[in-house]
C-alpha cells in the first residue's frame, strides 16, 4: 500500500478511533480540567454509560484494559431480546423494558446492526402446551407492541408439525407436534459496543483502550478524586481527575471497587456461558430454534455462513480474563442440541468456541448503610464518596443501565441533565434507510453483488461512505481477503484507520471475526491482515511478526483449552498461550 490515510485527530470531536486518539484522549483526561465522569469499563454498559455522559454536555472519559468490548460483551449469545423465559416468573415489567429497548434499537438507535430473527419454539404436545405457550408468546407480542406503540417485528405464527418441518428440515418429527414462529433480534455485540464507544466520542468523549485503572486515591475526607490509569502499551501512569468515577466492570466489579479501601460496594460472583458455532450447510434450517432445558435455555441461532448454539450456565472460580470451555460444556451443547435436530453434530462439526462470564449480583451491598439502586436485572450503588458501581443487566438493556449509572452518579444534577439517547442514533444508523436505497448503485460502482451489499451495511450502515473512502484512496481494499472472502481488505484497514484496533488480534476477535468463525481462528489470514495494518499502524518487519506469534500462540492455547475435561485444566491450557499485552495485578 503506497498511501498511509491520515490518522491525526482532527480538531473537533470525531467519531474515529485511532492510536492517534487514544494517545490524544489519554493526554487530554490528564489534563488541569478534569472530567466531569470517567467510567471504568469498555463493555457494553461502560460504552452505554460514555454515550449518555457524553450526550448530556458533560466531560467524560472511559478507559478498558483490554481492547474494546474484549470480556463478557464479546462473548454472548449475540441476541437483542425481551427475555421471554422470564414471562413464567411473572416478570411483566422487566420483560416490557427489554422490549421496549429492543424496539429502539431495531428502529432509532442501531437498525444497521440490529436484526429481526424469527424462531421456532418446538411443541412436544398437542393442546396443553400449545395453549400455554401461545398465551406467552401472545404476552411477548403485546407487551412489545405497547411499549413501542407500533409492531417493531412479526408477531408469533402457529404452525403444524408440518409446517415447522418446511421451516426446520432438520427438526426430529418425533419431537414435535408442531410449533410456534416468533420474533426476536440478533446483533454482532462486540460490533455494537465499539459503535458506541465511537458515538461517544462523537460527543466528545475521550475513548482510550489498553488503559488500567490501577488505582483510585482518595482526598483526605474519604471523596475518590479520579484514579491512576496505565497505559499498557507504554507502561506510564497517569493521574485523571474526576468528580464522579463509575465502575463499570462486570466480573471485575469487586477487584475494581477494592482499589479505593472502601466498605461499600456490590457482590458479584461469576458464571461461565459458553457458546459453539458450527458450518451453515450442518443444519437444515431457515429460522432460528428456541428450547427450554433443564438448567435454562438454548438458542440455535443462524447468521449468514454458520450457526451458533449456546449456552451454559455453570460457576466459574478460574481466570477472569481468559475463560474458555472445556470438552464436557461442548458435549452438553451438542446433546441437547441433536436431541432436537437429525444432524448428529459432533465435535468435528464445531468450527471454534468461546467462553464468557457473567456477573451475577448477589443480594444486597457490601455496605447496607450506603445507597443504591436495585432493579431486577442490575443494581447501581455508591462504593464511596465519588465512587458508584453497577452491575448485572444484560446486553439488550445496555442503554436503560447506562441511564441509571449516570443519574445515580450526578444525583440532583440529573434532574437539569435528563439522558436523550432514546433518540440518540449511533454511528451507522443516521440515514440509513436512504443508504440501503443506494446500495445497488454502490455494488455496481465498486463490483460487489448484492450479498456483498448486504454484508456492508449490515456492519456498517450509513458510515459505509467511510470505507469508500479508504477504497477511492486505494483501490486494491476493494479485494476480497484471499483467506477469508466474505471480508474486504478494506474491513482490515478501517478496524485500523476508524475502530480503535491497535493490534491483529483485536482485529481478528472483535471486528473482522475471524476468531469465532473460522476452524483455525483466522490464523490463515495474519499474513493478509498485518501486511494491511502494519503500514496503518507503524509498525516494521519485526513487530508484525511478533503480532502474528502471539495470536497464533493464543489461538493454539484456546484450541488446546477446549480439549480439557475441567475449568481448572482448561484454565491452566490457556495460560500457556500468554497475552501479548498482560493487564496488571488488580486488587
Amino acid at each position: 500500500m503506497e498511501h498511509t490515510p491520515d490518522l491525526q485527530e482532527p480538531t473537533v470531536p470525531s467519531s474515529r478511533l485511532t492510536s492517534t486518539s487514544r494517545s490524544a484522549a489519554l493526554a487530554a483526561m490528564g489534563d488541569d480540567a478534569g472530567l466531569d465522569i470517567l467510567v471504568v469499563g469498555g463493555g457494553v454498559t461502560g460504552a452505554g454509560i460514555a454515550l449518555d455522559a457524553a450526550t448530556r454536555g458533560l466531560r467524560v472519559g472511559i478507559v478498558e484494559a483490554q481492547d474494546w468490548s474484549a470480556g463478557t460483551s464479546s462473548r454472548s449469545s449475540r441476541l437483542v431480546h425481551g427475555g421471554l423465559r422470564y414471562l413464567y416468573n411473572l416478570d411483566f415489567k422487566l420483560v416490557a423494558e427489554s422490549l421496549h429497548e429492543r424496539g429502539l434499537l431495531l428502529t432509532t438507535l442501531a437498525p444497521h446492526l440490529v436484526t429481526a430473527q424469527p424462531f421456532l419454539w418446538p411443541l412436544r404436545q398437542p393442546v396443553v402446551e400449545r395453549s400455554y405457550s401461545a398465551v406467552g408468546v401472545g404476552m411477548y407480542d403485546a407487551l412489545s407492541l405497547l411499549t413501542n406503540r407500533r409492531r417493531t417485528v412479526p408477531f408469533q405464527h402457529h404452525l403444524t408439525r408440518e409446517g415447522a418441518l418446511a421451516a426446520f428440515p432438520d427438526a426430529r418429527g418425533d419431537k414435535l407436534v408442531g410449533a410456534i414462529r416468533f420474533y426476536d433480534a440478533r446483533v454482532d455485540d462486540a460490533r455494537l459496543v465499539i459503535t458506541l464507544v465511537r458515538t461517544a466520542a462523537r460527543y466528545g468523549a475521550l475513548a482510550a483502550s489498553r488503559a488500567q485503572v490501577v488505582d483510585l486515591p482518595r482526598d483526605g475526607s474519604g471523596r475518590v478524586t479520579g484514579a491512576v490509569v496505565r497505559d499498557l502499551e507504554t507502561g506510564q501512569d497517569l493521574a485523571v481527575r474526576a468528580r464522579e468515577v463509575i465502575n463499570a466492570t462486570g466480573v471485575w466489579t469487586e477487584d475494581v471497587q477494592d482499589l479505593a479501601e472502601a466498605e461499600g460496594g456490590l457482590r458479584v460472583l461469576t458464571s461461565k456461558g459458553i457458546h459453539i458455532a458450527v458450518p451453515r450447510e450442518r443444519i437444515q434450517g431457515s429460522t432460528g430454534m428456541f428450547l427450554r432445558t433443564e438448567k435454562s435455555v438454548l438458542f440455535i441461532i443462524p447468521w449468514p455462513d454458520h450457526w451458533v448454539i449456546g449456552t451454559t450456565d455453570t460457576p466459574w472460580q478460574e481466570d477472569l480474563a481468559h475463560p474458555v470451555p472445556t470438552a464436557r460444556d461442548v458435549d452438553y451443547l451438542l446433546d441437547h442440541a441433536n436431541a432436537v435436530l437429525t444432524s448428529n453434530l459432533t465435535h468435528e462439526d464445531v468450527i471454534t468456541t468461546w467462553a464468557g462470564l457473567r456477573p451475577l449480583l448477589q443480594p444486597g451491598t457490601k455496605d447496607a448503610s450506603r445507597t443504591a439502586k436495585v432493579s431486577r436485572e442490575h443494581t447501581v450503588a455508591r462504593v464511596a464518596p465519588g465512587l458508584s458501581a453497577i452491575a448485572g443487566g444484560k446486553l439488550t438493556t445496555y442503554r436503560v443501565m447506562a441511564q441509571d449509572a449516570v443519574d445515580f452518579a450526578l444525583g440532583s444534577r440529573a434532574r437539569t441533565l435528563p439522558s436523550v439517547t432514546a433518540t440518540t442514533p449511533l454511528v451507522g444508523a443516521d440515514g440509513f434507510a436512504a443508504t440501503q436505497r443506494l446500495a445497488g448503485r454502490i455494488g455496481l460502482r465498486y463490483g460487489w453483488d448484492t450479498t456483498r451489499m448486504d454484508h456492508l451495511l449490515s456492519r456498517y450502515g450509513s458510515a459505509i461512505d467511510e470505507l469508500l473512502a479508504l477504497v477511492d484512496d486505494e483501490p486494491s481494499l476493494a479485494e476480497p481477503l484471499t483467506s477469508a472472502p466474505m471480508y474486504l481488505r478494506a474491513e482490515v484497514a478501517y478496524a485500523v484507520t476508524h475502530e480503535g484496533a491497535l493490534h491483529l488480534e483485536d482485529i481478528l476477535n472483535h471486528r473482522v471475526r475471524l476468531a469465532q468463525t473460522r476452524h483455525d481462528r483466522g490464523v490463515g489470514a495474519l499474513d493478509e491482515m498485518a501486511a494491511i495494518a502494519a503500514p496503518l499502524l507503524g509498525w516494521d518487519e519485526a513487530r508484525a511478526e511478533q503480532e502474528k506469534d502471539a495470536y497464533r500462540a493464543a489461538a493454539a492455547a484456546e484450541d488446546a483449552a477446549a480439549l480439557e475435561e475441567t475449568d481448572a485444566a482448561a484454565t491452566a491450557t490457556r495460560r500457556r498461550g500468554g497475552d501479548l499485552v498482560p493487564m496488571a495485578p488488580v486488587g
